[in-house]
């Protein structure tokens, strides 16, 4: 089972967190700080998966049983500023989770074309959506892209259509107001293009009779 879905920055800055067990945010925080320092201190050229029991790192006990202790492994991968981190218990595969990891950077890739690490800040919805395609309630649910990719296409239709639905009436409210706004100044321009009969000027009126 898939503890925990990390992705930070080479400073350490996350950009996507996902822990499919309860920690509070205060351990969630450490746990994010305590695996940047194990995972970015390792030369390219080591292995990717880190034992629990190694979590320590020289530290407290605590440190090491951040997320489990020696039943789990970190699993992680680098590309280029982000580092894509995947801690799992003892039933899962690291050679698996690698390709796993593969698979969900090759889907952001085309989700986004040429995915950066902009593209994660600002556009957190979809990716936790991606993620959940792949992985729910840390259980790995699809591991083919193509699949993937299909059902992103399929919601990013379903939701251009339902902006489109959404957009339907806010223009028919514009319109609404638009002729309401109008209504006065064309009802005065009616009323001076009206022809009425002209009255004579010279109207003469008879002496009314004085009552005192």
């Amino acid at each position: 089972m898939i503890k925990a879905i990390v992705v930070f920055n080479n400073h350490g800055k996350p950009r996507l967190i996902k822990f499919f067990q309860h920690y509070n945010e205060d351990m969630q925080q450490q746990i994010v700080r305590e695996t940047f320092h194990l995972v970015s201190k390792r030369d390219e050229n080591v292995c990717n998966f880190l034992e629990g029991g190694r979590w320590a790192s020289g530290k407290s006990s605590d440190s090491e049983n951040l997320i489990g202790g020696s039943d789990y492994k970190i699993i992680y991968r680098h590309y280029a500023t982000l580092y894509f981190v995947f801690c799992v218990d003892s039933s899962e595969s690291e050679l698996g989770i690698l390709d796993l990891i593969q698979v969900f950077v090759e889907t952001l890739d085309k989700a986004f074309e040429n995915v950066c690490e902009l593209d994660l800040i600002f556009h957190v919805d979809k990716v936790h959506y991606i993620l959940q395609e792949l992985v729910m309630g840390g259980m790995v649910l699809e591991t083919n892209m193509t699949e993937i990719v299909t059902r992103i296409e399929e919601q990013s239709k379903l939701e251009k259509s339902e902006a489109g639905l959404t957009a339907v009436p806010e223009r028919a409210a514009s319109a609404v107001k638009a002729g309401l706004a109008g209504a006065p100044a064309r009802v005065v321009s009616a009323a001076k293009n009206l022809d009425l009969p002209k009255l004579p000027s010279n109207i003469q009126l008879p002496n009314l009779p004085s009552f005192r």
